[in-house]
């Protein structure tokens, strides 16, 4: 007898309300969506090591934007038929409460409970139009959570210790990965690993002991990579050891070996795709993570690993309870105010809120809806580590006396249809949140010379990447990109953003009149999708407050940009298909076979 029956069973034999009978049933129509949410995530992730072994690459790209439907589209199938069963009862909160206790039992025991709460609160959140947070209806949450670490059970890893040389130890853990692809040179990249392993422990650790390393036995999978994942432990000691496996000219091969937590970080950051990982219990995943990557917040490590809904309820849940813990406002982000977005933080949650205006000024030409769409694509594409990740919230509440009076007054004006106040509540309708990142062109004003020309540098790579990955930003500006913790300059501001395959780059035609090029408005006929790269230099060119050499290096290195040819050319090679890889890690730490950053 399954436990549906015998909730079945007992409620009926005791004569309860007719009501009962309609909790029972909401309670398991959820929880069998939940379960289907569930079965089809782990049936996507059980391919994704097909596709890496037959370098099916696209497949997975396809499967990835399944995956992120698959939440949405199960949590509306559930409202529906939830819907109709509270057609059938009068008091539709007092049954609703009554499932909600039922459901409660039902996930009671799971170890993936976390993950079924939030599938109920969604449903819940749509059933009766939440705005913040409704205790009566909702799954209570009462304060921090458990996850399980994997200290004291080793069901997600398993653990080597070292009886010979470190070759002999990476060279046996390689062995047990059951890839169904033969290696190039398995005892070379032993070697390689071995020797940066050893090199890694005299250095940061004072020498070669180490208790044992333990790697979780699921292969992580993101675009044309796989990652095996684990900790090297020595006394009260842990580190990241985490080895990128890629197909080389003839069989697999290991790229690198990331032994520190700041390289680990950049793995699961949040400009990059989301992982394919089949275990049935990502909780288990998520504390061993979260063990190596002490400074990764549970809504990040449950992200990457493709749950965004439930990093979407970690990170509500984390900033209620930041609010409650601390006394600052609202304010106005840094960086120059966009004419398309009000932008606010607050100062001590390192994330940013956007929320689109209600009108867009000249020489703004766009729509909320397209708006919409850009973010909504963003949100379902590779971010090639150049994009910020953006999660979208409905119906938040705040209190009034957290917003700054200045910037509380200007969204009331600016984005009304978002943003209205309701007694002592400011009421959100729609926003979307960020990570914070500091913006680049204040970064270029305000940092160390080396630093600053650094990060310009590594703008125009951005641009490249993003170009290569067949995104176009649309605003070349620098106030449009940031600069990651890390180093790492990135793109956040979508307003613009369209496929570069879908741009015309075009020369500037000659004039016949030298009147003609004094003009404010062009010459030559401009339609929607042009773009004139020798005009990008005027735009993209530092102001006076940056040492000149900066942008000399910069032109130096990136004056292609400027050419018609360049972004003429990276469109040719998207439709030949020829994508490059894009790392999550330094390319001077890659082992080198012989390969180049494209031919993998």
């Amino acid at each position: 007898m399954t436990f549906f029956s015998k909730l079945k069973n007992n409620s009926l034999s005791v004569s309860v309300k007719p009501e009962k009978n309609v909790a029972l049933q909401i309670s398991e129509t959820i929880f069998s969506s939940f379960i289907s949410y569930m079965q089809s995530v782990q049936q996507i992730s059980e391919k994704a090591g097909e596709h890496f072994a037959s370098k099916e690459w696209a497949l997975n790209e396809i499967n990835a934007s399944e995956r992120l439907q698959l939440h949405n589209i199960k949590v509306l199938e559930a409202v529906a038929e939830v819907n109709n069963s509270l057609d059938e009862v009068i008091d539709k909160r007092e049954e609703w409460r009554n499932s909600r206790d039922i459901y409660q039992q039902l996930v009671a025991r799971r170890p993936d409970q976390g993950l079924a709460e939030t599938f109920f609160n969604s449903v819940a959140r749509r059933v009766f139009t939440t705005i913040g947070i409704d205790n009566d209806v909702e799954i209570r949450w009462f304060g921090a959570t458990t996850i399980s670490r994997g200290e004291s059970k080793a069901e997600v890893f398993s653990t080597w210790t070292r009886r010979g040389d470190s070759a002999a130890l990476v060279d046996s853990i390689l062995s047990s990965y059951e890839l169904d692809i033969k290696w190039e040179d398995r005892s070379r990249d032993s070697k390689l690993v071995a020797g940066r392993l050893d090199a890694f422990l005299m250095s940061s650790w004072g020498g070669l002991k180490m208790d044992g390393i333990d790697m979780l036995k699921p292969v992580f999978y993101r675009n044309r990579g796989g990652y095996l994942i684990g900790r090297v432990r020595f006394l009260n000691r842990v580190t990241p050891f985490i080895l990128p496996i890629l197909h080389g000219p003839n069989g697999l091969i290991v790229d690198t070996v990331l032994l520190t937590e700041d390289l680990g970080s950049r793995l699961f950051g949040f400009t990059r795709s989301y992982f394919f990982v089949d275990w049935p219990n990502p909780s288990e995943v998520v504390g061993f993570l979260k063990s190596l990557l002490p400074t990764k917040s549970l809504h990040q490590i449950y992200t990457a690993l493709g749950y965004p809904q439930h990093g979407k309820s970690s990170l509500y849940r984390s900033l209620y309870r930041h609010l409650q813990t601390s006394n600052d406002k609202f304010v106005k982000a840094r960086g120059t105010p966009g004419m398309v977005m009000s932008v606010f933080t607050l100062v001590s949650f390192n994330v940013v809120f956007k929320i689109i205006k209600d009108h867009f000024d000249p020489p703004k030409n766009t729509t909320r809806d397209a708006v919409r769409r850009r973010y909504d694509l963003v949100y379902s594409r590779d971010r090639v580590g150049r994009m910020v990740d953006t999660q979208e919230f409905e119906n938040l509440s705040f209190d009034s006396d957290r917003f700054d009076p200045e910037l509380l007054s200007e969204l009331l004006e600016d984005a009304s249809e978002s943003v209205f106040v309701d007694n002592d509540k400011v009421i959100i309708r729609h926003a979307y949140t960020e990570r914070h990142v500091y913006p680049l062109n204040l970064y270029l004003q305000e940092m160390s010379q080396e630093k600053a020309e650094a990060a310009a540098i590594d703008w125009g790579y951005a641009i490249k990447d993003l170009a290569a990955a067949n995104v176009w930003p649309g605003d070349l500006f620098t106030k449009n990109f940031g600069v990651t913790r890390h180093g790492n300059v990135v793109f956040y501001d979508y307003d613009e953003l369209a496929l570069l395959e879908e741009c015309r780059f075009r020369e500037i035609p000659d004039s016949k009149d030298h009147e003609d090029e004094m003009r404010a408005q062009p010459w030559f006929a401009v339609q929607e999708g042009d773009a004139f790269p020798e005009q990008f230099e005027t735009f993209m060119s530092f102001p006076k407050t940056v040492p000149a050499e900066i942008w000399e290096n910069f032109k130096e290195l990136h004056d292609d940009l400027f050419t018609v040819n360049f972004w003429q050319s990276v469109q040719r090679q998207l439709a030949d298909g020829d994508l490059p890889e894009f790392f999550p890690y330094p390319e001077d730490l890659r082992f080198r076979h012989d390969l180049s950053a494209h031919s993998v």
